[in-house]
């Protein structure tokens, strides 16, 4: 019996600590990274839907959007041979247009890295780039 009062309460505890929630800024970031992540495997699909309102594109304009992201991709490898990491460098949140800017570190192969603006956008519970 002990042992399952220590099970509960060490639950209760965990939900507790981890109700605090992630602040808008880290949400942000992480779906942001995980997007360019996306991008970076040549997985555009996925990078195209974590655009805000990619779900209703027109299919013509979301065909010409994915070229452009393979056109892109296969420039970047040609260039700098590829991404090879992402990294959040910061994120700050405007609250007058309540979206997050989220700076990105990507590296390439090549020794090379530059830093990008993601302004992210919440709908529905979910982060999106603007």
């Amino acid at each position: 019996m002990p042992f399952r009062v220590f099970v509960i309460l060490s639950l209760v505890f965990a939900l507790v600590c981890c109700g605090q929630g992630v602040t808008p800024e880290e949400a942000a970031s992480l779906a942001a990274r995980g997007y360019y992540r996306h991008l970076a495997d040549g997985a555009c699909e996925q990078f195209l839907e974590g655009k805000a309102g990619s779900d209703s594109l027109p299919e013509l304009y979301r065909e010409q959007l994915l070229t452009s992201c393979r056109q892109f991709l296969a420039q970047q490898q040609k260039l700098h041979q590829g991404i090879t990491d992402i990294s959040v460098s910061s994120a700050r949140r405007d609250t007058l247009t309540d979206y997050v800017s989220v700076f990105l570190l990507l590296k390439f192969g090549d020794d090379t890295s530059e830093e990008i603006v993601v302004p992210m956008v919440e709908h529905n519970g979910k982060w999106r780039m603007k």
